[in-house]
């Protein structure tokens, strides 16, 4: 089958980026650094529920401005076209996708002048090296000893900070051990939902999060509202109970009385009739004073013999 030319090639690349901006509402603005042809295809196997689509910044800017004026909304994505990016569309709960793309992560070795995507922390071990490479972590700032043999590392080290760029002695001494640190897959940088785009962080705020978040508000403005003497629906609650404390502890203080003050006052004169109504539980904290109170009397009444420690 011959391959077809340029012009027509561009033509369906442009007629599918718009096909997919209008049939689904939702996507994903993601990076793709550091990712095989591979893994990239594993990847668009497992997302069955989303398609993922890559291309030339270039052509995907020209393909969005040219469809401005059927959607004017797709202006916010333009300022997120750049680097080595791509979208997944879909239609469905975007939490579920998202776990989705995070999942689809291969590890990957450390290199050198590649660009850290996470601390990198070298755990107290025992290495398995010889002592000839003792100066090589001498050199990294890495505690060691010479154990049976083989270079020993007495504590945890952090060879590497999140953005550094991989230095050649720390991903040569990384690729010596065996070990890789890194992680790659799609980079979630941006959602687009129906016209509106945001941090990928808010599809972790749930339900529970944002009724916290009313309760503090609410909070706030009602001890605000009570410092200043402003009535509101938040703080009328709050006033008409402490108006009601003002008003009991004056009844209890006076011959004032009304049936709410009745039981205060009934229980200051005499408590010893809600006594009954305590728990049996109590019993037992309630003859702890008494056993207080008798170990008092037997130490007063042997400081009243009339003996002092050094008599």
């Amino acid at each position: 089958m011959p391959r077809e030319d340029r012009a027509t090639w561009k033509s369906n690349y442009f007629f599918k980026i718009i096909q997919f901006v209008d049939d689904y509402p939702k996507c994903f603005i993601v990076g793709a650094d550091n990712l095989g042809s591979k893994q990239m295809q594993q990847m668009w196997m497992s997302c069955r529920k989303a398609v993922v689509f890559m291309g030339k910044n270039t052509m995907m800017c020209k393909a969005i401005c040219g469809h401005l004026e059927n959607n004017p909304a797709l202006e916010k994505l333009l300022p997120h076209v750049w680097g080595n990016m791509g979208f997944v569309f879909t239609k469905e709960h975007l939490t579920e996708i998202r776990d989705m793309l995070l999942a689809n992560k291969v590890p990957a070795a450390a290199h050198a002048g590649a660009i850290a995507p996470c601390d990198v922390t070298m755990p107290a071990q025992n290495t398995g090296l010889g002592p000839k490479k003792t100066s090589f972590c001498q050199a990294l700032g890495i505690t060691t000893k010479i154990s049976r043999g083989t270079i020993e590392i007495l504590s945890d080290v952090q060879l590497i900070k999140t953005g550094d760029k991989v230095g050649a002695s720390e991903a040569t001494l990384l690729n010596m051990l065996n070990i890789s640190p890194f992680s790659f897959g799609l980079i979630i940088q941006q959602v687009f939902d129906n016209g509106s785009i945001y941090s990928p962080e808010v599809l972790d705020i749930t339900e529970e999060t944002l009724h916290l978040w009313f309760l503090e508000g609410v909070l706030n403005v009602a001890s605000i509202c009570l410092q200043i003497d402003y009535p509101t629906i938040a703080s009328v609650p709050h006033s008409i109970i402490n108006g009601y404390k003002w008003v009991l502890a004056v009844a209890v203080e006076t011959d004032y009385t009304f049936p709410l003050a009745e039981k205060v006052k009934a229980f200051l004169t005499d408590p010893s009739v809600f006594a009954v109504a305590a728990p049996t539980g109590a019993a037992p904290a309630a003859a702890t004073p008494a056993k207080v109170e008798a170990k008092e009397e037997s130490k007063e009444s042997d400081e009243d013999m009339g003996f002092g420690l050094f008599d």
